[in-house]
């Protein structure tokens, strides 16, 4: 079982990660651009109200939709995604049914989904 503090303490564990000031969300500099590899995932709890953040689950980039259909196709329900993230290459997570390990195994391939690539 993981929380938001082991996605904390992995996502800043990786080079050059930083945590957004205003979200829970952290990215990582590539061009100039800071690109998002783990986030909070936002809910909407009532229709046209706006969305909340939802502690328990958040999205981790994938390098591509092949390995989100892969995740998806597991039908573990750890797992899963919504209309939102539809054509998006991001996996949504139920925190508290994913072992720390895998986690930090999917973060970890979230940040090299964005990350500059080394030479």
């Amino acid at each position: 079982m993981a929380d938001q503090q082991d996605v904390r303490r992995i996502a800043l564990a990786l080079p050059d990660a930083t945590e957004a000031e205003d979200r829970f969300a952290f990215s990582v500099s590539n061009k100039g651009k800071h690109k998002g590899f783990v986030w909070a995932w936002n809910e909407r709890i009532e229709p046209k109200k706006p969305r909340v953040p939802n502690p328990d689950v958040v999205a981790i980039r994938v390098a591509d939709r092949f390995e989100k259909e892969a995740l998806l196709a597991t039908e573990d329900p750890k797992f899963f995604t919504e209309p939102h993230y539809n054509g998006f290459p991001a996996i949504l997570v139920r925190l508290p049914l994913i072992d720390v390990s895998e986690l930090e195994e999917l973060i970890g391939d979230g940040w090299r989904a964005v990350a500059p690539k080394q030479g």
